[in-house]
């Protein structure tokens, strides 16, 4: 009986003290709704401190979850050159954001500016930083590429003028035999929470085929040779070697390839030639000549 009436006696103590009226000043997070598309708001955290008077029931939501006010930009705010500003009264707020059991006794500051930026929309490419390590056997058959390739950026123009790529997350990718699909995150530049971006990850993507090596003899052209002279070399053609799927190993031909020897890169004490390769289809991946010098012998 002792513990029921203690009970009942705190219970009405607790409604007595709910029952009085107090004042307190504590801070409201604003909301902004209705900011025109063509602007962006600067201002992401703004806060205003108000004081209240009122019974400690209302005071109970306060306490428990963070109160706000709602600004309405088609109408509580006035633009200027610079920012949009809110400058109402106690009497309005009193009016249109608390109820007739709420009074508002001190607003602080009384005058809140929101900068803002003209919104700026723009496409830059992704730069792919990942890397890829195919398999033994194995290699793409045309260029590895992303998914979208770029993003539209869409923020204030301060910010979204810096931007001019976007890199993906650094990943190595080893031991790769089939068609590659990997999705990566996007690296966002800091400080631009401001900023939206159309995607936050794109798709790395090649076509991976099982490759072969192929030689051939590819004849030896002598350009730039002095004049009035008969230039003999040795030899005459030379083996390159390349890698190629092997769906396209039928395709590839010696007229596919041109290897040439320039007497004008020849310096003034070098006795031979340096074949290089000037011409190599596009199929054919790490082509490159087995010899490296050519003798020649020059004859008048």
């Amino acid at each position: 009986m002792f513990l029921l009436f203690l009970l009942f006696a705190f219970v009405i103590l607790i409604i007595s003290k709910l029952s009085k009226s107090y004042t307190d000043t504590i801070p409201f997070k604003v909301e902004k709704v209705k900011i025109p598309q063509e602007y962006v708001i600067l201002d992401d955290s703004v806060t205003m401190n108000i004081t209240l008077k009122t019974h400690g029931f209302r005071w109970l939501k306060y306490y428990f979850t963070q109160p706000k006010v709602t600004v309405d930009f088609s109408k509580d705010v006035q633009k200027n050159d610079q920012a949009f500003v809110y400058n109402k009264t106690k009497a309005y707020l009193n009016n249109t954001q608390f109820d007739k059991e709420v009074q508002i006794l001190n607003i602080s500051p009384d005058k809140i500016a929101f900068r803002y930026g003209v919104n700026l929309v723009k496409k830059v490419p992704v730069k792919i930083k990942a890397e890829v390590n195919y398999a033994l056997g194995f290699n793409t058959s045309d260029e590895i590429r992303v998914e979208p390739d770029s993003v539209v950026v869409v923020g204030p123009d301060v910010l979204v003028s810096k931007i001019k790529y976007l890199e993906t997350e650094a990943k190595q990718i080893n031991e790769v035999r089939t068609h590659l699909n990997q999705p990566l995150k996007l690296k966002f530049p800091e400080n631009t929470s401001e900023v939206q971006y159309s995607v936050s990850q794109v798709n790395l993507k090649a076509n991976v085929e099982k490759f072969t090596e192929g030689t051939l003899k590819i004849p030896v052209k002598v350009i730039n040779t002095p004049k009035n002279s008969v230039v003999n070399y040795f030899p005459k053609a030379v083996s390159v070697s390349y890698f190629v799927s092997l769906n396209d190993f039928e395709r590839i031909t010696k007229k596919d390839f041109e290897v040439v020897c320039d007497f004008e890169k020849m310096h003034d004490d070098q006795n031979f030639l340096m074949p290089e390769l000037v011409k190599a289809p596009e199929l054919a991946k790490h082509s490159k000549i087995s010899q490296q010098r050519i003798e020649f012998i020059i004859t008048k």
